[in-house]
């Protein structure tokens, strides 16, 4: 991912810094197991892990110079590495790898990367879920207009909206656990993934100190499976901050003015025309989501690899894996800023609902007719007849508001009771059953108004 779009805590986990210390650790564990079972002479596997631990933490461009070099003798990333530690190591080297084949270390570092990964995204998704919290309980008995196709439906709860974006993106926290879970998978089996050469125990004792569990069959590869689960919910996720940030972008339309990004001092929106406050965030949202969605497909296609392994994955993971994690870093910190400083207008949400000259409140009315003894297709017919009246005459001299309207319809006159059309009339009604949504998304209704 370009600089513009990395946040350097996640950055720092794909470094190749992080990963040689990964592989190093995976090896240094190995050999301390291989030694507890009598395979490799305990003094040997300590000097390992001590000479090691000394290389990798005086770690410096110089040596990532010198495996860089080796591997460009070897073409082979995994024995470039073994080559450089061995140069640290001495004779005590030739305990490290014993049995191991190169995807052990691969697969098991990957692993090891994706949760040091997702432990950050999930505290981003921490931080969304704190701000929409925030916001939904602020707003809760703010009046908005609902839409459907985009167009005025009935008055709703603009901390409702909220509400329903905050329970998503719980779902998508418990989604990315549960991707955490099955991607925290360990395989130390050798060659096809047989252990001929390996205890497995050796396995289970990396696993353990590495947090992860062991892969039942790894072939020599852990399933790639795992992967795609893991990538189709970072996809999830993103169209999670898309959604959410289509509906900022829609709120900030000149036309709307609901809601709009914060606009800091100095800010520029275009070079041209001055006035522009451009929802420039939630756009740069929707980009970022489709370059993190972009990541599934691939992954997907990584699971079926020949026989017991080959490498058509490998140059996959070394794009998507960096890129979708730090793209949804990225995207999930904006976010969360985003809606902490979302500047919001109850005043133009209140115009807006009563800006088609109330004939969003034609659902109650229906319901007021069809009570007052008439059959529903007829209050349909009534009411659809006086909305239409209000609506293409909205804002011409003899325009008239929906309420107008109702009042002079003789086939209303007389038997719908006045007080009866101003209740339907109300936008508050919609806020009847707020406790009881709010209840059911947070676990409590909050203070009353």
């Amino acid at each position: 991912m370009v600089p513009r779009y990395t946040r350097p805590v996640m950055a720092a986990i794909w470094s190749p810094e992080n990963r040689y210390r990964i592989w190093f650790e995976i090896e240094a564990l190995a050999c301390e197991a291989m030694a507890e079972y009598g395979a490799v002479p305990k003094e040997a596997a300590q000097v390992v892990r001590e000479k090691g631990d000394a290389a990798l933490a005086a770690f410096s461009d110089a040596d990532l110079a010198r495996i860089d070099e080796i591997e460009a003798e070897t073409r082979h990333d995994v024995i470039a590495f073994l080559t450089w530690l061995a140069e640290k190591v001495g004779p005590e080297s030739r305990f490290v790898h014993l049995g191991m084949t190169s995807s052990d270390i691969l697969d098991t570092c990957l692993s090891v990367q994706l949760v040091q990964a997702t432990d950050l995204l999930l505290k981003d998704l921490e931080d969304v879920l704190s701000a929409l919290r925030a916001r939904a309980f602020e707003h809760k008995y703010t009046l908005t207009i609902g839409r459907s196709h985009g167009i005025h439906a009935e008055p709703t709860s603009f901390g409702l909206k909220l509400a329903g974006h905050y329970a998503e993106f719980e779902r998508n926290k418990t989604r990315l656990e549960a991707a955490r879970a099955e991607i925290a998978t360990c395989a130390i089996s050798g060659a096809v993934g047989t252990y001929a050469h390996l205890d497995p125990r050796v396995e289970s004792f990396v696993a353990e100190r590495l947090g992860l569990k062991a892969e039942p069959v790894s072939t020599q590869v852990i399933p790639r499976d795992r992967h795609a689960a893991y990538f189709c919910t970072l996809a999830v996720i993103a169209s999670g901050i898309e959604r959410l940030a289509t509906e900022i972008r829609h709120l900030q339309r000149s036309e709307v003015r609901e809601a709009e990004e914060f606009f800091h001092p100095g800010q520029k929106g275009s070079s041209a025309m001055p006035h522009k406050r451009n929802p420039v965030l939630t756009e740069n949202l929707t980009g970022l989501a489709r370059l993190v969605r972009s990541a599934a497909i691939p992954a997907l296609e990584n699971v079926a690899l020949w026989h017991e392994r080959d490498i058509s994955h490998s140059s996959v993971e070394r794009n998507i894996c960096p890129d979708a994690t730090i793209g949804l870093d990225f995207a999930l910190a904006r976010l969360s800023g985003l809606m902490t400083k979302l500047v919001i207008y109850p005043d133009r949400m209140a115009a807006n609902i009563e800006s088609l000259g109330g004939v969003v409140h034609s659902g109650e009315v229906l319901l007021a007719l069809a009570r007052a003894g008439l059959s529903r297709e007829d209050a349909y017919r009534i009411v659809q007849r006086n909305a239409m009246a209000t609506w293409t005459k909205l804002g011409t001299p003899e325009g008239k508001t929906f309420r107008e309207n109702l009042a002079l319809d003789p086939e209303i006159s007389g038997r719908v009771p006045a007080d009866v059309l101003d209740a339907a009339m109300d936008s508050r009604q919609h806020l009847k059953a707020i406790d009881t949504l709010y209840e059911k998304v947070f676990g409590e209704a909050g203070p009353a108004q």
